[in-house]
């Protein structure tokens, strides 16, 4: 079973080596054809508390470390 990959925007950093990211896609109406932007809010492992706010990270699904948290920070795709 392969992992889960994907870009995310840091939204939050004021957690202890935790950090929250949403991912932004857009999808397609199957009715109408309208255009859609969908986001998810995920918590993820920073273990460096490396991540800042706006930073673009890409994310990676793993085993469960908390209660919330599912996700890891492979690396940080821009730095703000």
């Amino acid at each position: 079973m392969t992992n889960k990959e994907t870009l995310a925007t840091v939204i939050s950093n004021k957690m202890n080596r935790t950090a929250t990211v949403i991912v932004k896609k857009s999808i397609i109406h199957k009715k109408y054809g309208k255009i859609i932007n969908k986001t998810n809010k995920y918590y993820v492992d920073d273990p460096a508390n490396i991540c800042n706010i706006g930073d673009k990270v890409k994310i990676r699904e793993t085993r469960p470390i908390s209660k919330k948290k599912r996700w890891k920070i492979i690396e940080i795709i821009k730095k703000i």
